[in-house]
């Protein structure tokens, strides 16, 4: 049999398509009657200039503009420092470790790029810098918390300090967070004491460590510098002076500076209790106006008096050997307020106008009821309109409780039932039969006043006998009893909804503020209800109906006119306490920062709170707390709830 020369073959995988007929001659008709009918649309056109392809030169002029703009953005905010007036560059030294010395580390900076050259050791320094034409002023740090917060926010460089032997600690660590949550402009980190660390090649280790810990905060460190070193000293001047600072949102958007000099007024009488005192600094931000509020430091609000030129003496070169120096004999006035100045009020004038309770609805009536509030119904009222309205007729023996519990004219029906049965048994009673009459028998006279319904016979059981026990062995029964359950800690998280009352107190007199809601999502809470309980000055509170275009129109305020950022100026202020001047401690630093209109008026704010995960035990409500908002501190006994959006905006108290 002859083999099969046959070959098996698959399939082709591809799918040949053949090309559709088309006619190579289309007349102007057929093509019409094809098209005929039919809406061009313009789904796949680009509208918009971002859409559209652009060609090779404009893609070309596009980036020229965006590089020309990011230029003017750089010089504009670098503007302050230019020229020999300009203003200096603050620098922050911080540090971290307990062997660390901030003194130590400024001089070895300035010593990088002045040789032998020797500053004081405390307060803040100014240093020009030829090499850059710029000047810094250096602020030198403890380990405070409060005064490492003052120095940091007005920085426009933050130079924390490292050692290579001591740990940072729990210290260091909430200074760190402290600095980082209130907000940090740019942050270079230095080690100090590297030359200890011996055999040398164990350095770029400790180095590597160090610079993995300060990572863990702020991952843009890139290298962590050596202050031992002279050659990486040059290296942080040369950034310190040609990095453009980026600045600290809410310090930005106002006028603020580093006070570098106060100065107070003679007292005249040693009785006066305020006076005068002068402010110099260069001005940062925006312009500082006269017309707005200055908070300075934790000092509080003060009105400005006068805004004076307080530039620094130039020097003019006239021969090889002499020098002239240009100093004003008297001050030149650059800004007074006027009549749009802002006052000292934090709260609305009190307007003594007397409201008619009859013309206000009954839910916005102050009431005096004492009862529980529950979906607009008072509950456990002691007023008699309170309470349903008794029946008609009650059987015979009920008692004043026992008629609480019956309800409207139902039971009209019972009693007459009761009464049909009652007669129905007198009928039958034999009256033949003879019995003694008792005392209780006889009839009233008709002046006898009935004794207590309580007295009287009832048809109902008698209950059981109720042991009232001595006020000492009830006392002792309930310490026992106290004694013997859990904590207070364990309770509130077993039982977080359950209060435990004083045996004197009555529930109704202390649930007498709250108000019960059938849900705390969808129930409406009318705030007119809580007139009565509401402190005295709640009314005079600043309101804020919207407060983004509030905040928007005072930021776009402050950006027109006032003395321009970058001129060195003296604030005299008005009505300061001259008891400030013992407190005052020139070696702290001490800032300054110009308030927007209506920034100091009392209101109520909502604000969220996050425990650092380092504290073992909730905040209770109502403890004292020290709260940092932008530039100013407000000590508070705040009240926690429930955080996030609910429809009717009710949250749940913790």
């Amino acid at each position: 049999m002859a083999p099969n020369t046959e070959q098996h073959h698959h399939r082709s995988t591809t799918k040949l398509s053949h090309k559709p007929f088309k006619s190579r001659h289309a007349t102007k008709s057929y093509i019409k009657a094809l098209t005929k009918g039919k809406v061009e649309s313009d789904r796949g056109s680009r509208k918009t200039p971002h859409q559209q392809v652009m060609s090779k030169i404009d893609r070309r002029n596009q980036a020229k503009q965006i590089r020309q703009i990011k230029q003017k953005e750089n010089v504009k905010s670098t503007s302050v420092f230019a020229g020999h007036d300009g203003a200096p560059r603050l620098i922050a030294v911080l540090p971290l470790c307990q062997d660390c010395d901030a003194a130590l580390a400024i001089q070895k900076l300035n010593q990088s790029v002045i040789p032998d050259s020797v500053l004081p050791t405390n307060g803040p320094l100014r240093v020009r810098v030829e090499r850059f034409g710029q000047s810094v002023l250096y602020v030198p740090v403890g380990r405070d918390l409060i005064s490492a917060m003052n120095a940091c926010r007005v920085a426009d460089f933050i130079i924390f300090l490292l050692s290579p032997d001591h740990e940072v600690g729990e210290d260091g660590e909430q200074l760190i967070r402290a600095i980082e949550g209130q907000g940090v402009s740019n942050v270079l980190t230095m080690v100090q004491h590297l030359d200890m660390i011996q055999p040398p090649k164990k350095q770029p280790q400790v180095i590597a460590s160090l610079k993995s810990y300060i990572n863990h905060f702020f991952p843009n460190q890139d290298k962590v510098h050596s202050v031992d070193s002279d050659r990486e000293c040059a290296n942080v001047i040369r950034s310190l002076c040609t990095t453009t600072p980026k600045g600290v949102g809410w310090r930005e958007d106002r006028s603020w500076m580093l006070i570098e000099e106060v100065k107070w007024s003679e007292r005249h009488d040693e009785s006066d209790v305020h006076g005068g005192v002068a402010l110099t600094g260069v001005v940062r931000g925006k312009g500082l106006k006269s017309n707005r509020l200055l908070q300075v430091g934790d000092w509080g609000h003060f009105q400005i008096e006068r805004i004076t030129d307080a530039s620094l003496p130039t020097f003019r070169k006239r021969k090889a050997d002499e020098m002239t120096v240009d100093v004003d004999e008297k001050a030149k006035v650059l800004e007074t307020p006027d009549e749009d100045c802002d006052d000292l009020d934090e709260l609305a004038p009190y307007d003594e106008v007397m409201t008619d309770h009859d013309d206000l609805a009954a839910s916005e009536a102050p009431s005096k009821r004492k009862g529980v509030l529950l979906d607009d119904h008072h509950y456990f009222s002691d007023e008699d309109q309170s309470m349903p309205p008794p029946p008609t007729k009650l059987p015979p023996g009920t008692s004043n409780y026992q008629s609480a519990w019956f309800l409207g004219d139902d039971m009209s029906d019972v009693y007459s039932s009761d009464s049909d049965r009652d007669e129905t048994l007198d009928s039958n009673i034999d009256v033949s039969i003879a019995a003694p009459t008792l005392p209780q028998d006889e009839p009233l006279p008709s002046n006898h006043v009935g004794d207590p319904t309580e007295t009287t016979p009832s048809e109902y059981p008698q209950s059981e006998a109720f042991l009232n026990p001595s006020p000492t062995d009830e006392a002792r029964e309930l310490s026992a009893y106290r004694s013997s359950r859990k904590t207070s800690a364990e309770e509130d998280r077993e039982f977080p909804d359950e209060i435990e009352l004083h045996p004197n107190v009555l529930a109704r007199e202390r649930l007498s503020r709250y108000r019960g809601l059938r849900s705390l999502k969808t129930s409406t809470w009318d705030t007119s209800e809580d007139a009565p309980h509401q402190p005295q000055d709640y009314d005079r509170l600043l309101r804020i109906p919207d407060y983004k275009a509030a905040r928007k129109t005072a930021v776009r305020e402050a950006l027109v006119g006032g003395v321009p950022a970058g001129k060195r100026v003296s604030i005299h202020l008005r009505k300061v306490p001259l008891s400030l001047q013992k407190t005052h401690d020139p070696s702290s630093p001490l800032s300054a920062f110009s308030l927007f209109r209506h920034e100091h008026k009392r209101t109520v704010i909502n604000t969220t709170i996050t425990l650092p995960p380092s504290a073992s035990e909730p905040l209770p409500s109502k403890c004292e707390l020290l709260i940092q908002i932008g530039s100013r501190r407000f000590l508070i006994n705040p009240l926690f709830s429930q955080s996030g959006n609910t429809p009717n905006d009710v949250h749940k108290y913790l």
